[in-house]
């Protein structure tokens, strides 16, 4: 139970007093949206993203092709963030000790000593992700989950907040390895960019073609600031209706014939799993935080529906062959679904 659901304040009353904690941290979020906007011209859809991921403790796949800034708009953030911040660029040679770590001999204490890899750090950068293969990606399976690494016999928690960044390009399929269901899962949300429009693309060049050089960003928060942050958002309200309009979502990818899209079965090889159901109301959640609002309805749930989903539902060969996307699927689910 919550503070505010201790202070016996009326459901309304601890709305409203959530709402003006709300309004007042809203104020943090902008300037942390300023700073990465020094660098990051256009791509508020993706810098909303990574917000959302921030606020609700997800990891974020970025995948677009190349110069569409997703390192810059990471490494941006880290620095806007007084946290520690690792980057690893993921190769076909890369092993998995590269990233958890390993164990090394000292040979004059004759003892085996630790020596943790830049797994270990606030915020991880796997930068092209899919170049590394299955034996890496199964490395990063429990830091993800579990958010602690097993190195020998021994067990080590990752530092909190801890959160996954990771970047792939979805038109070099050579030296790529697809990532595995497992892995994929584990994304909070999975956010497909696209170019930057003309005017966009006028500033971009203004500015990396200036004389100052690149912007300084500041500091504007620290972890602590994030898990309170985290707190605020974990109280914001979904009704038990907007949580059975999860379910019914959910459970259209799995049984499209139970909401009269039985046109879509031969279309999909398997549905989302309980972690999109979970991670569509966080998601939801960190949203309406970010719409100054202490509860969440439908229209947040349908924002966000497609980053949590699409890479979450397996296409057959049909939907291969006919060019249906998982986004196309998600869409013709979401005019279904009655909504609340």
């Amino acid at each position: 139970m919550s503070d505010l659901q201790n202070t016996g304040l009326s459901p309304a009353e601890n709305l409203r007093v959530l709402s003006e904690k709300i309004k007042n941290e809203n104020g943090v979020l902008s300037a942390l949206r300023d700073e990465i906007g020094k660098v990051i011209i256009g791509q508020t859809y993706m810098v909303d993203r990574l917000l959302i991921a921030l606020l609700a403790d997800g990891h974020v796949l970025l995948e677009g092709v190349p110069g569409l800034a997703k390192t810059l708009a990471i490494k941006s953030l880290s620095e806007a963030v007084s946290a520690q911040f690792s980057r690893i660029q993921f190769t076909p040679d890369l092993l998995p000790a590269d990233v958890t770590g390993t164990l090394i001999y000292k040979q004059k204490s004759e003892t085996f000593q630790v020596k943790k890899g830049p797994i270990f750090a606030n915020f991880v950068l796997a930068d092209e992700i899919n170049r590394a293969p299955a034996k890496v990606q199964s490395a990063l399976l429990e830091a993800m989950q579990e958010k602690q690494v097993t190195i020998g016999d021994e067990t080590f928690v990752l530092p909190s907040p801890f959160l996954v960044l990771a970047t792939q390009n979805p038109i070099e399929q050579e030296g790529t390895y697809p990532l595995p269901e497992a892995q994929v899962d584990r994304f909070m949300l999975k956010v497909v960019m696209s170019y930057p429009n003309m005017d966009d693309e006028k500033r971009i060049i203004r500015s990396n073609v200036a004389m100052e050089g690149k912007p300084t960003i500041n500091t504007v928060l620290d972890p602590s600031d994030i898990l309170r942050l985290r707190g605020l958002v974990r109280e914001v309200y979904v009704d038990e209706k907007i949580e059975q309009y999860i379910v019914d979502i959910v459970f259209a990818t799995r049984f499209p014939a139970q909401f009269n899209l039985a046109s879509l079965a031969p279309l999909i090889a398997f549905g989302c799993s309980p972690r999109a159901s979970i991670n569509l109301a966080l998601a939801a959640k960190a949203y309406a935080f970010l719409q100054n609002r202490a509860f969440v309805v439908p229209e947040d749930i349908r924002a966000i529906a497609a980053d949590v989903m699409c890479h979450r539902i397996g296409l057959t060969y049909e939907a291969e062959a006919e060019n249906i996307t998982s986004f196309d699927i998600v869409q013709k689910i979401l005019a279904a679904v009655q909504v609340p």
